[in-house]
């Protein structure tokens, strides 16, 4: 299996991410898998080989910017480059990360948040853009949920991050109009499942969802898509 471009997923998993690696993979991309969890990314790569499609698993934890650079340092000499960044990190409800209503927010519960979802995504970024400017081709997708559009008071903290890493993303894609590299944020406003968690709320399959950056990708129409009903 062989590859002539590359999608490098940054918080790869058996939802989104892996949906996105097969729209990927369908068109002859290879791609390199980044999450914390080496024995789920060898489940996810065995997966996707199976299916035909070239991919490897590179574990770092986006809050440790040195293991996140050399990851995807490691996936540039495995593949010969990256053409796609998508930076999507998994929720995270634990420990520093955890959610805190907004009237609970403070500077050392947002922070890690900020480290998250800003600060991992400007780290990758880092390392892909300069070849994707010196190509003058290539794309960099940034998700984020509906916290970083719309209120949501109980995610006080969690959206801050979100909404960083939003206003980042449209601020970049503005300073590169004109060098060939498309930079563009993704809102996911509604539940990624097969079938409603709770009855009522909006919800979508993954594999629905995953073409959408495809499209983002192939047209560069868009700078921000909301993925709502």
């Amino acid at each position: 299996m062989s590859a002539d471009k590359t999608i490098a997923i940054i918080g790869a998993g058996p939802g989104l991410g892996l949906a996105i690696a097969r729209t990927f993979g369908a068109h002859g991309f290879g791609v390199a898998l980044i999450s914390r969890n080496a024995e789920k990314l060898d489940g996810l790569v065995a997966e996707l080989a199976a299916e035909g499609i070239a991919a490897a698993g590179f574990p770092a934890d986006v809050l440790d910017r040195p293991a996140l650079r050399a990851a995807l340092e490691a996936a540039k000499e495995r593949f010969g480059g990256i053409d796609v960044l998508e930076y999507s990190p998994a929720d995270a409800s634990a420990g520093p990360l955890a959610p805190v209503d907004i009237r609970d927010a403070t500077p050392e519960n947002v922070q890690p948040q900020i480290e998250y979802y800003l600060y991992g995504a400007m780290t990758a970024a880092e390392v892909v853009l300069p070849d994707l400017l010196a190509a003058g081709a290539g794309t960099l997708l940034f998700t984020t949920g509906a916290g970083s559009l719309y209120p949501v008071a109980r995610y006080g903290n969690v959206t801050a991050g979100g909404a960083a890493l939003r206003n980042w993303a449209l601020n970049l894609g503005e300073a590169l109009s004109g060098t060939g590299v498309h930079v563009a944020h993704v809102a996911i406003a509604l539940m990624i499942a097969d079938e409603a968690p709770v009855p009522g709320l909006d919800f979508l399959p993954a594999r629905d969802i995953a073409p959408l950056y495809w499209d983002m990708h192939h047209t560069r129409a868009v700078h921000e898509l909301i993925v709502k009903k």
